[in-house]
């Protein structure tokens, strides 16, 4: 739900960008500088209702919204807490609360709201894009040792295959990532910033994959490995397709022309499905952030303590797992797992993660959202420049280093840091 008001918050503010809506606006009566003979006493200038100010008008609410959420949920430790009805109620309130408070907005004298919002802005997104790569730094680690774990408890051929096949599907598919780039977002006479970021990015990623099998890292880290190294190196070709698909247009053939289909030339028109994709990325990064608050904030998971229960039908005895926890169903009093189970509510005694940051992270999302609309630090007022966004470009190679940075220092630090332990 919170997700919803999130992508809803996003589509209207796409609409505000639209590029023939000031058009559309000067025929509305009540507009100014519309054909209309309603009175000057009566007519309101609804060009405020449009552009990049707009934009940050709707995401500065939302963001407050969320803000707020996150303050009430601050030390909420079970779903028998009070607040748990404000966290999992009270929606049509919810939305009302935020409807009128961006109609509310939209009377908040221009001034320097636009300046200072927007390094409220950069910060936020900035800070959004730096958990996600801890998030996927974490992850490539934890996805390793986990299955290196279970091959040196088995023993089985089948662990043995599955680590070097999949480790072997990442690098191939991040060489052939590579090759892609080369060929549709370069050219022999010209797009030199693309190609040095395709090169650079390729050669610290095999850069990398050098430092992981390094004998004093292996000595230290002996479950490190090249399938943390493919994992990593496949986002950063990920990101540096997000880069170089927000390049100059000489450079950027767009979504349609990788499939050989010839641009439609109008400055006005713009990648609807790139937009999609964006949205859908953007959500389940919000969700998953949300939902791993433990590892950002390395705070205990309290559902290891107790992780409910799981009674059988017909059966009083309650059967616990204190390894593998079953999902919680927050406010709830049960429901069916896919084994014929009844699962209980395990939130009962501890939340699974942080309420409140799961409401920082929908804020610092809605952050991302409004700068990557409006091109960043060069605010524009149009969505017609979305696929060619110099400062998208730049922040997501940035991002592409910065995680490249990240990982490395995690192989690193256990080496020169002597007098620390890390696990």
């Amino acid at each position: 739900m919170y997700a919803l008001m999130l992508l809803v918050g996003t589509i209207v503010a796409c609409i505000t960008l639209s590029p023939g809506l000031k058009d559309v606006l000067k025929k509305v009566p009540f507009c100014a500088n519309s054909s209309s003979l309603v009175p000057n006493s009566v007519v309101i200038d609804c060009q405020g209702a449009v552009g990049y100010l707009a934009v940050y008008r709707i995401c500065f609410i939302l963001t407050c919204f969320f803000a707020l959420m996150a303050l009430m949920m601050i030390g909420v430790k079970s779903s028998k807490d009070p607040r748990s009805g404000i966290q999992n109620g009270f929606w049509g309130l919810k939305y009302l609360l935020v409807i009128g408070g961006i109609i509310g907005s939209f009377f908040i004298p221009e001034g320097s709201f636009g300046p200072t919002w927007m390094y409220f802005g950069m910060v936020g997104g900035f800070a959004f894009i730096l958990i996600q790569l801890i998030l996927i730094v974490d992850f490539a680690h934890s996805w390793a040792e986990a299955w290196v774990g279970n091959y040196e408890e088995t023993e089985s051929k089948g662990w043995y295959f599955a680590l070097i096949g999949m480790t072997v599907l990442n690098y191939a598919l991040s060489i052939t990532g590579i090759v892609l780039l080369y060929v549709f977002f370069t050219k022999s006479g010209g797009c030199d910033l693309n190609k040095f970021f395709i090169s650079i990015n390729l050669i610290f990623c095999v850069l990398v994959s050098i430092i992981a099998i390094l004998p004093a890292v292996q000595e230290k880290l002996p479950r490190s490995g090249l399938l943390q190294s493919s994992v990593v190196s496949l986002y950063v070709m990920y990101l540096t397709w997000s880069a170089v698909a927000n390049s100059a247009k000489e450079c950027n053939p767009g979504l349609w022309g990788i499939f050989g289909k010839k641009s439609s030339g109008d400055n006005t028109s713009y990648d609807i499905i790139g937009l999609v994709i964006w949205m859908c990325c953007v959500l389940y990064s919000s969700l998953r952030s949300a939902s791993k608050s433990s590892k950002i904030t390395m705070s205990e998971n309290m559902l290891t303590k107790d992780n409910g229960a799981v009674r059988g039908y017909g059966s009083d005895s309650l059967v616990e797992n204190e390894e593998e926890p079953y999902a919680p169903i927050a406010g709830n009093d049960g429901g069916e797992s896919g084994d014929g189970k009844k699962v209980w509510d395990n939130e009962d005694e501890s939340v699974a993660y942080s309420w409140s940051f799961f409401h920082v992270m929908f804020a610092l999302a809605t952050l991302y959202v409004m700068m990557t609309l409006t091109n960043w630090y060069n605010p524009s007022s149009s969505l017609e420049n979305f696929n060619y966004n110099a400062g998208s470009m730049w922040v997501k190679v940035i991002s592409s280093w910065l995680c490249l940075a990240l990982y490395s220092w995690t192989l690193i630090a256990p080496v020169v840091l002597h007098d620390r332990e890390f696990n």
